[in-house]
């Protein structure tokens, strides 16, 4: 059963019941409400939303991206991934703000020309195509003090000694994640962090989701025998049946992933976090052999832009009257002209009954049932080819403006 659009259509609702108009800093304004919860069993499938058409490449394509601790948008550019080309150009822009017609006496160039421009021109791409130290630079480099040692004065005193290179320690926060789960997943410091205050003045945009946790759990024998290939009914309750599992490299642990934002652009941003955080927890999962359970979002100022309003209406939909569902069931049921009353070839006799029993759609967007995704080399797959999107079924896209 698909409960997350039905969750995520309520968040929607409640901000245009509830959100406060905000100004922000794009000028575009908001309705806003604050502190929020969308919450996501990965048993019942891939988080992928099927009220509208999601381009889950271009979402996969953005997290290797981070994951590959590039925060430069050619990589994106190559792969036709273009939801960070606005922050790049904008960045661009600003810079020549006092000259903003002319650089060195040639016209600036458009949003298009820049990206074409990122494409063809190494250098070009080097200079302006950067982000700065944003979410993979966090993530797989972040920038810690100079490498230090504790020693002893003359006097017995400890004190901190430099090296002379004053060398600064990165540190690979997914490397150290992966390697925590596999060595202590019972730890309470399973975190990763991408908001580093000393770097928020060298990035196109502070992180909107700034920071996720993962927690894992040992699962019982039943729950162990799900993920069993070769499934012994024999094996029952019995604690010494945890290691024939083992030996048939049935994971023994379930994880969690929670994700945290400060700012959450409901509309077009949420959908893609919480697909993209799902995607990021089964490729944990898969690294340290564990099943991916629990999603869980937590959202600080919730947001809808006021140019989506038309857009979050259609998606939520609305009931479908008796007669709508009777035109879409002989849109999509050659034979339903059979199923009139013999007495009367008024479809109004069809009743809601019997087109529940048919799941003849009561609502204009009707959730579909999740798909699946397979992923191929856990969390360092290098292709969006290394995961498999199957059984994808989804209402029509929803266009509308990214504010930047």
């Amino acid at each position: 059963m698909n409960n997350l659009d039905k969750k995520y259509t309520d968040l929607l609702q409640d901000i245009l019941d509830n959100g406060v108009e905000k100004k922000d800093r794009t000028l575009t304004g908001t309705i806003s409400v604050f502190g929020r919860q969308i919450r996501h069993k990965m048993s019942e499938g891939f988080p992928l939303l099927t009220t509208k058409k999601m381009a889950f490449k271009t979402m996969v394509t953005e997290l290797l991206w981070f994951l590959r601790g590039d925060t430069n948008i050619k990589y994106l550019i190559d792969n036709d991934c273009h939801i960070w080309d606005g922050d790049a150009y904008k960045n661009y822009v600003k810079y020549w703000e006092p000259n903003i017609e002319y650089i060195d006496n040639k016209p600036i160039l458009t949003q298009e020309q820049f990206i074409n421009k990122i494409k063809t021109d190494d250098e070009f791409a080097k200079k302006w195509g950067s982000l700065g130290k944003i979410y993979g630079a966090q993530w797989r480099s972040w920038e810690g003090y100079p490498e230090k040692w504790r020693t002893q004065d003359r006097y017995g005193n400890w004190m901190w000694q430099t090296t002379e290179s004053g060398n600064t320690r990165h540190v690979d926060q997914i490397a150290n994640l992966i390697n925590e789960l596999k060595t202590n997943p019972d730890s309470r410091r399973l975190m990763v962090s991408a908001w580093n205050p000393a770097d928020l003045p060298h990035q196109v945009l502070p992180p909107c989701h700034y920071s996720f946790q993962v927690y894992t759990r040992e699962m019982s024998v039943q729950e162990r025998q799900k993920y069993d290939n070769h499934f012994d009914s024999l094996i029952g309750e019995y604690p010494d049946h945890h290691i024939t599992l083992d030996k048939r490299g049935v994971p023994r642990r379930a994880i969690s992933l929670m994700f945290n934002m400060r700012s959450c652009d409901t509309f077009l941003g949420l959908p893609f976090n919480i697909a993209s955080y799902g995607l990021l927890l089964m490729m944990i999962a898969d690294e340290v052999n564990m099943v991916p359970d629990e999603l869980i979002g937590n959202l600080g100022d919730t947001h809808l832009y006021l140019n989506h309003i038309e857009q979050v209406k259609e998606q939520i939909g609305r009931e479908l009257t008796h007669i709508e569902r009777i035109e879409k069931l002989f849109e999509t049921n050659k034979d339903a002209k059979s199923l009139l009353s013999q007495d009367s070839n008024e479809p109004e006799v069809i009743s809601s009954l019997l087109l529940d029993e048919l799941k003849v759609p009561t609502r204009t967007r009707e959730p579909y049932p999740l798909p699946t995704v397979h992923v191929r080399d856990g969390i360092f797959c290098s292709s969006v080819n290394d995961v498999i999107l199957e059984n994808y079924q989804s209402h029509p896209t929803i266009k509308a403006p990214l504010s930047n």
